[in-house]
């Protein structure tokens, strides 16, 4: 199962609004609450924010990819946004992160969840997915160019 088996045009904020790297959390937690993907929002929220503070989720090249797995889901669930001006997750080179990957999954589970954040990790180390997602006008084109790369 990858990205495109997972994310729709509903699960991508094309603007995130948010300056901080939790409230950019609580904006793309939102996004599977309203399509009611997640059971228990708090208790997720809970899970994703004490994996944050354990161990910064920021990669390269913009990425970051906050993530847990929680009771609060029953399988594996994404949503996706864009930060046009960028936020610190204290990514591994140093710069700030453009595109933001929330991935949850239901605590039993370890294959799928992994698979997930390496499809992503290695999509993104070609920084053209980041550039062309930049130069995107809405949700529907970035989905059409994660969907290229996955």
């Amino acid at each position: 199962m990858g990205i495109q088996d997972l994310l729709s045009e509903k699960l991508i904020k094309d603007d995130l609004k948010s300056e901080d790297k939790y409230r950019v959390i609580e904006e793309l937690l939102d996004l599977l609450v309203v399509e009611k993907k997640v059971t228990d929002r708090e208790a997720c929220l809970k899970d994703l924010i004490e994996r944050e503070q354990f161990l910064s989720t920021g990669l390269e090249n913009g990425a970051a990819v906050p993530h847990a797995k929680t009771a609060a889901v029953t399988e594996l669930m994404v949503s996706f946004g864009v930060s046009r001006q960028g936020l610190d997750f204290t990514c591994v080179d140093g710069k700030p992160a453009h595109f933001i990957f929330l991935v949850v999954s239901p605590l039993n589970t370890a294959g799928p969840h992994i698979q997930m954040l390496a499809q992503i990790s290695r999509n993104f180390r070609n920084e053209e997915v980041g550039q062309r997602i930049m130069a995107a006008e809405n949700s529907h084109e970035i989905l059409q160019i994660i969907n290229d790369f996955s």
